[in-house]
């Protein structure tokens, strides 16, 4: 059951990026280890590049396929499942790289593969 188009993961990229560089500092995050506040903004600056670099109808600069950018959005996913306890995170540390993780790899797994339509 796959309902994740490519239009409604355009709609939520920008969203999403600003949130990974927002949320950190607004939740106080680093308590448990300083990473746990900087590796999340410096992913969301870079999630706001891909978006902007990304060939769907919300790139500003279409040259990135839109498989590519849910193969990086999968293994930032990843990562982030796997920095609580790469780098011991703990606490609210650990809990928002864990949700936000699990909800990027639930995305991805829930978005509908491409068509092969041109680009708008």
């Amino acid at each position: 059951m796959r309902f994740v188009t490519k239009t409604i993961h355009a709609w939520l990229d920008y969203p999403v990026a600003l949130a990974l560089f927002s949320l950190p500092f607004a939740l106080g995050l680093g308590t448990s280890h300083p990473l746990a506040l900087s590796i999340s903004p410096t992913i969301g600056v870079a999630a706001f590049f891909l978006t902007l670099f990304t060939d769907h109808h919300l790139g500003a600069i279409r040259v990135l396929p839109y498989k590519l950018h849910l193969a990086v959005d999968l293994a930032v996913g990843i990562l982030f499942l796997i920095l609580p306890f790469a780098l011991g995170f703990s606490g609210l540390d650990a809990i928002y790289y864990l949700l936000n993780g699990a909800a990027v790899v639930v995305v991805i797994g829930l978005s509908k593969p491409e068509t092969q339509m041109a680009s708008a």
